[in-house]
């Protein structure tokens, strides 16, 4: 099950808040949650919520290991074995088959590829699990010793399938005890709305366009065509994906829980490094603090080249995270070269020129990564890029415009609200008026049950609804 869908929009959800107002105090709170979560996640694969049950229960036993032998080399052994077991769960599901294929390429062997689907939202929680142990072994949580609260924090159906990947320390005092006043549910209620409207208006809209530029035989495209393509590319998994966070952190909202935020006008960044950390925030502060600087730290001695030891591994293993598939490690990759490049000579020279060059170099540089991102088939890239560049590559394709020009009011509204503009609009005149007045909250009101109508009509008519994030 997914956000975007009339089953989640029209039945699941309501009920969910409904049994949840209905019960009476915490503990019956975090049941029907939990309750919920379950028929979540199995809605689709019931199997599969065997193995999130198996694998939350080894790892609330063994953060109890961990906490019992703090600070002695056994409690190191029980933090391995946890981190062992959450990463061969992910590794066996997601890129078993990319392993054997790999094998079969470099040893000229014909090794079977197993057939083995991939549970949703494993590689979200296997994250969580593991900041969670390594925080207990740290010091920094203490393990709960409630099997139930353990499973509420994993299985959470606001960020099971597609994040935030949210830490056991942000949430752990909204767990045990919350409250939840009337502007967090109205504040909520805003946020999963304009989620929901990010995701049904403008990226699935901006997937038809990518199918109309990049769908077709790659070969005979125009050069203007391709780069079109891969920008209506990079507009739709930017609202693909912040919808969705704007969902999850609204639906938390809602009930109680505050989940950090998750994307912050990416595309208004001066550069790489300052992209990711406006990008998928908390996938980046994830491999910050428990991959790059461990890495750094115990690489020190090596100057400047420890900074390119710890990027080139943590880009590698970002890129890996996103599929099992080489061209995901490529653009991992591409990322890490650039940031090396920035922090060596390219950031002070561009700064020289001015901050409308660094706002175009990162646009030209986050447009052409995307080409690794969009084409898993390595042939299809390597087509790609020579038709851009092949010198018979016509520069534009007339009937292009013909087909635009029905989306130009889109194109318009979703190029402003990539940006901050929006937002410092609409605080500008909430600075000019009161809030509290009846016709500002009543504004906002219709403006809801606008977008709402919106985004259910196209869910009814039943318009492309794909979601880049759900194969993660």
């Amino acid at each position: 099950m997914v956000f975007a869908s009339l089953s989640f929009l029209l039945l699941f959800f309501p009920l969910s808040i409904l049994v949840y107002l209905i019960c009476p105090g915490i503990r019956s709170k975090n049941i029907s949650l939990i309750v919920f979560s379950i028929i979540f996640y199995s809605w689709g694969e019931p199997v599969w919520v065997f193995l999130l049950l198996f694998t939350t229960m080894v790892d609330f036993q063994m953060a109890k290991k961990i906490e019992q032998y703090e600070d002695t080399p056994k409690g190191k052994v029980f933090l391995w074995i946890s981190v062992c077991l959450s990463l061969g769960a992910l590794v066996f599901f997601k890129y078993s088959s990319f392993l054997i294929e790999n094998v079969n390429f470099v040893m000229g062997l014909n090794l079977k590829t197993p057939e083995v689907d991939l549970p949703i939202g494993i590689s979200f929680y296997t994250f969580q699990s593991i900041s969670y142990m390594v925080d207990v072994y740290n010091g920094k949580v203490k393990a709960q010793t409630s099997y139930s609260k353990y499973l509420l924090f994993i299985s959470l159906f606001h960020q099971l399938v597609a994040g935030p990947i949210v830490r056991y320390s942000d949430i752990e005092k909204e767990i045990n005890s919350r409250s939840v006043k009337w502007n967090d549910i109205s504040n909520g209620t805003n946020r999963f709305i304009w989620g929901l409207f990010k995701k049904v208006f403008f990226a699935n809209t901006a997937a038809v366009l990518v199918e109309h530029c990049l769908g077709g035989d790659i070969g005979q495209i125009s050069i203007l065509q391709g780069l079109l393509g891969l920008t209506f590319f990079a507009i739709q998994l930017y609202y693909d994906f912040s919808g969705y966070s704007d969902m999850a952190i609204g639906m938390g909202k809602m009930i109680g829980f505050t989940y950090h935020e998750n994307f912050n006008y990416p595309y208004a960044s001066k550069s790489i490094k300052e992209f990711w950390s406006r990008w998928h925030i908390s996938l980046g502060t994830f491999l910050k603090d428990y991959l790059f600087n461990p890495i750094a730290f115990k690489r020190k001695k090596w100057g400047k080249y420890a900074l390119v030891y710890s990027l080139i591994i943590t880009f590698f293993i970002s890129g890996l995270w996103h599929g099992a598939s080489w061209n995901f490690v490529f653009w991992g990759l591409y990322f890490a070269i650039l940031i090396i490049i920035e922090e060596w000579f390219l950031t002070a020279f561009l700064q020289k020129i001015g901050s409308w060059a660094q706002h175009i170099y990162l646009i030209l540089a986050i447009i052409f990564s995307y080409i690794f991102f969009y084409f898993v088939d390595f042939n299809q890239m390597t087509l790609f890029i020579a038709t851009l560049f092949h010198q018979e590559t016509p520069w534009v394709n007339l009937e292009l415009f013909d087909f635009l020009g029905s989306y130009s009011i889109w194109l318009i509204f979703s190029i402003f609200f990539l940006f901050p503009w929006g937002n410092r609009i609409f605080s500008y005149f909430l600075g000019k008026w009161n809030i509290n007045q009846t016709w500002v909250q009543t504004s906002r009101i219709l403006l809801n049950l606008g977008m709402l109508y919106i985004s259910i009509a196209q869910l009814v008519a039943k318009s492309y609804n794909p979601f880049l994030y759900f194969r993660f």
